[in-house]
């Protein structure tokens, strides 16, 4: 069924306000997939606060116009999944994994920062861990060298015959 224009103006500008939220886009071609594997890919792309909708490339070629992702605007022919993430690795991540497991998702293309990906740096996004991730690592790289002193002066106590070091008791008030 074909959209008026009314409705085509309204999928234009819900589109562009997720664009305007978003850092990624990733966009892959969804020719032989099922209902059930596209709801599958949905359900997934939810749960990480991805933007995946199926749109016409028209639409959505409108919607990116004057935006960072409107680098991409060259890849937007065909049938195409569209994702949209706040979170700069998501919307790849989701499209990358799902691809991994199913041959009829092919990976096509995509824009980061203003600057359009093929294939290959969709998923090299998509191999960046999360944010969280790689604070867990630096918050992990911080504190190795408390630890390690810590790790030492315990030894040097031991050492110079001195036991363990005991924690210090707090004053009687």
């Amino acid at each position: 069924m074909s959209l008026n224009r009314n409705e085509k103006a309204a999928v234009v500008a819900d589109v562009a306000a997720q664009v305007a939220r978003s850092q990624t886009l990733a966009l892959a071609e969804y020719r032989g997939l099922t209902v059930e594997h596209l709801n599958k890919l949905r359900v997934d792309a939810r749960a990480k606060g991805v933007y995946l909708h199926v749109l016409k490339n028209t639409l959505a070629r409108r919607a990116v116009t004057g935006t960072p992702f409107e680098v991409a605007a060259g890849s937007m022919s065909g049938p195409l999944i569209y994702g949209f993430s706040e979170d700069a690795v998501a919307a790849a991540k989701v499209i990358a994994d799902f691809a991994k497991g199913n041959d009829k998702l092919v990976i096509k293309a995509g824009a980061y920062a203003g600057k359009a990906l093929d294939a290959n740096g969709v998923k090299a996004l998509a191999s960046i861990p999360s944010k969280e991730v790689l604070l867990s690592q630096i918050a992990g790289l911080l504190m190795s060298p408390v630890q390690r002193m810590a790790a030492v002066v315990a030894a040097l106590a031991a050492k110079r015959g001195e036991g363990a070091p005991v924690a210090a008791e707090a004053p009687a008030a």
